[in-house]
Formats: structure tokens, C-alpha cells, sequence
């Protein structure tokens, strides 16, 4: 890949695929809550969460303290507040992420999560999948699956508009 100028994917055509993905979950439990991890799985919620229409509200979540990273890359200084004002006792979530990699965001999401409660179940949706699993993590619903090196990065920038760029 030449260093020339960074690579860009249809994120629109990626949120629509996630959304046809997760239309049977969102069907088979009306009463589902979208959590959004912060930064970009929270644009991505707030869209899915307009579009299904959900009556609980949107809530995001902020992993900065579940990292496993945390003791290499310090405390990131726009660390803030999950708001998880649903009950997601015996809910069914549906955790909400721009890009699933190692797997290790998936994971302190899910740490953090737990602190508000006990769900029925967690269904995760990626607006890309890009590969290179460390942990045992696979999305219930993804928007593009892509095969990249290492070395390679894919970052959603946003909110308005939402654009994907291989770099």
C-alpha cells in the first residue's frame, strides 16, 4: 500500500449493511437497548438507534478504566462518564462498536457493562470487522469485514459525516 494518501470505505454503505444485520435481533426483542462504546460505536448506536425507533434510550459507554492498556498509555485525558440510563437487567443489549480488532474493547466493554447490571444477553455490532482476533470475540452483525496487515489501521472519523479511512 503506497503512503500517498490514506484509503476511504463507503461508511454509509457499511451502516446500512450493519442496520439489515441487526433488524432480525431488534425484531425478535423490541425492548432491546443499544449501548454504544464512546467514541465511535456511540455515532454508530445513535443512528441505529434512531432508525429501529427503540422506546429505552440510548446509552453509551466509556471503557477508559477497563482498558488492559491502561498501565502502557495512561489515563486518556477525554476519559468520561458512561451513561447507561436503561435497565438492562435481563435486557437484551446490543453493544455497538466502530471497528473490532483484538477483541480487547469488546472485552472491557463488557467489564464495564456488568457494573450496571446482568443482561439476558449481549449482541455485538461492528461496523467493521478487520480481523486479528486476540480474544475469543466474533460480532453478531457486521457492516464490512476486511482482511488487513498488522500495520495497517482503519479509523472511523465523524460524527457528520461518518467516514472510514485505511491508513
Amino acid at each position: 500500500m503506497s503512503d500517498a494518501s490514506p484509503t476511504t470505505f463507503d461508511a454509509d454503505a457499511a451502516l446500512a449493511a450493519l442496520t439489515a444485520q441487526l433488524a432480525p435481533i431488534v425484531a425478535d426483542c423490541p425492548n432491546a437497548v443499544i449501548v454504544g462504546v464512546e467514541t465511535g460505536g456511540a455515532w454508530i448506536a445513535q443512528r441505529l438507534h434512531q432508525h429501529f425507533d427503540l422506546a429505552s434510550p440510548l446509552c453509551t459507554i466509556n471503557i477508559s478504566f477497563y482498558r488492559d492498556d491502561f498501565s502502557m498509555v495512561g489515563l486518556h485525558p477525554s476519559v468520561g462518564p458512561s451513561h447507561i440510563p436503561a435497565d438492562i437487567d435481563d435486557a437484551t443489549v446490543i453493544l455497538v462498536d466502530d471497528v473490532l480488532y483484538t477483541g480487547r474493547t469488546v472485552r472491557a466493554a463488557l467489564n464495564e457493562l456488568f457494573d450496571y447490571g446482568r443482561p439476558a444477553a449481549v449482541r455485538l455490532g461492528v461496523l467493521v470487522d478487520r480481523g486479528c482476533r486476540e480474544l475469543p470475540f466474533a460480532a453478531d452483525a457486521t457492516g464490512l469485514n476486511l482482511d488487513l496487515a498488522g500495520d495497517h489501521q482503519i479509523k472511523l472519523t465523524g460524527p457528520d459525516p461518518l467516514q472510514l479511512v485505511l491508513r
